[in-house]
């Protein structure tokens, strides 16, 4: 009977599979957060420095940290009952600390890395600490235990790369990060014990499939945010309200790219899959990897609306371009994990906005920006007309 003490913290049949206000709630915190992310990397590419790649590199680096802190709580709370008041006070407690590395993260690597590293430690430490103690007579107690012990290595790179200064603090953080992701997709390994992968885990799926969808709106929310506090404060000429017009549309585009079919049924999915868990894990980086385009399609933007004419600097073709472009790799992707084959309409467009690089290279900002967001239309329209009188296609996930 021990073993079964603790199950009352585990999510059952009777717990709604729909994420709770509280959650809701602690999304709030990674609106900001984003909106932090993207302000560093707009002065990465707008303040002259010779480093731009290894600034940009750090802004990444952080927003794997947020991603790591955002997803590993959505597993929690899809695995574990959220209706329980400890487990509450997991979910403010992470957005309490998730709040605590937005506000640091500007001068995350300057005169605030250890309130980062202690915001970002205190979570992945304190997460799974929390959880062991509840389940400790449970048989399942491992997993959480296998999470502490591994948040606990990455913590002494993460604390000792906040209290360092300049190339060392790059390093050890990124260390850390790859102790982390790497933690992750080997399933938390430990001596004489094995792995325990997520894949393996007993997780409410369309509650997965919605906290994904939630964060998209969430990312996609941001670039309406950024976007529009940038042309409010802009001189509000001909070629700014052209720009925020694009940006807006593009915007509207993604969100109906990702939705369309696959974003729609991703419950479904996770239900049809023989390996739930399998597919979820997997879903986790490719919305990833959909969220880093986002928000550099949302930096592009606004240096569009702020700086629509005149000479564009090629460091800024990655953003403009390249973060739709990562947007449509993630969602093709997507595709796949769902439906188990990809439209060429997306293969086509991501040739296409490989191949305009060249072409647009000599143009205007607000140039490149018509040109990237007709090739996201195109792809959109083609959508739209492959609907038009077929039935809705159900999933049918490989994995």
């Amino acid at each position: 009977m021990a073993d079964q003490r603790g199950e009352e913290f585990l999510r059952g049949k009777m717990t709604s599979p729909r994420a709770t206000f509280l959650e809701l709630f602690f999304d709030v915190a990674f609106v900001f957060a984003l909106t932090r992310v993207s302000n560093r990397l707009v002065q990465d590419f707008t303040v002259e420095r010779r480093t731009f790649l290894p600034e940009a590199g750090q802004t990444l680096l952080l927003l794997l940290a947020l991603w790591f802190v955002w997803s590993l709580t959505t597993w929690t709370t899809s695995r574990y009952n959220p209706e329980q008041p400890v487990l509450q006070l997991v979910v403010a407690g992470s957005m309490f600390g998730g709040m605590v590395m937005a506000v640091s993260l500007p001068e995350a690597f300057d005169t605030r890395g250890l309130s980062f590293a202690l915001g970002y430690v205190a979570v992945q430490v304190g997460r799974p600490l929390v959880i062991t103690v509840v389940m400790r007579h449970h048989r399942e107690r491992h997993i959480a235990r296998r999470n502490l012990v591994w948040a606990a290595v990455s913590a002494v790179p993460w604390i000792a790369g906040g209290l360092v200064q300049d190339e060392a603090r790059g390093v050890l953080w990124t260390v850390a990060v790859i102790i982390d992701y790497g933690a992750g997709r080997l399933g938390w390994p430990l001596p004489g014990r094995g792995r325990s992968p997520a894949s393996s885990w007993t997780v409410t799926g369309e509650h997965l499939a919605e906290r994904f969808q939630q964060f998209i709106i969430i990312a996609l929310g941001e670039m309406i945010l950024i976007s529009g506090f940038t042309f409010s404060g802009s001189e509000f000429d001909g070629a700014q309200w052209v720009a925020f017009a694009i940006t807006f549309a593009t915007t509207a585009l993604l969100w109906r790219i990702y939705f369309y079919r696959a974003g729609t049924v991703l419950a479904d999915a996770v239900a049809a899959s023989p390996r739930p868990g399998r597919l979820a894990e997997s879903a986790t980086y490719t919305h990833l990897t959909m969220v880093g385009g986002i928000v550099a399609s949302a930096v592009g933007y606004e240096l569009v609306i702020a700086h629509p004419g005149g000479h564009t600097d090629p460091a800024w073709l990655w953003v403009i371009i390249g973060g739709p472009a990562l947007f449509v790799l993630g969602r093709t992707r997507f595709e796949y994990e769902v439906f188990g084959r990809v439209s060429r309409s997306r293969l086509i467009g991501l040739a296409v906005l490989v191949a305009i690089v060249p072409l647009v290279a000599g143009l205007p900002p607000l140039a490149v920006a018509a040109a990237t967001s007709a090739v996201v239309a195109g792809m959109g329209l083609v959508d739209a007309l492959r609907a038009r009188g077929r039935p809705e296609e159900r999933p049918a996930p490989p994995m």
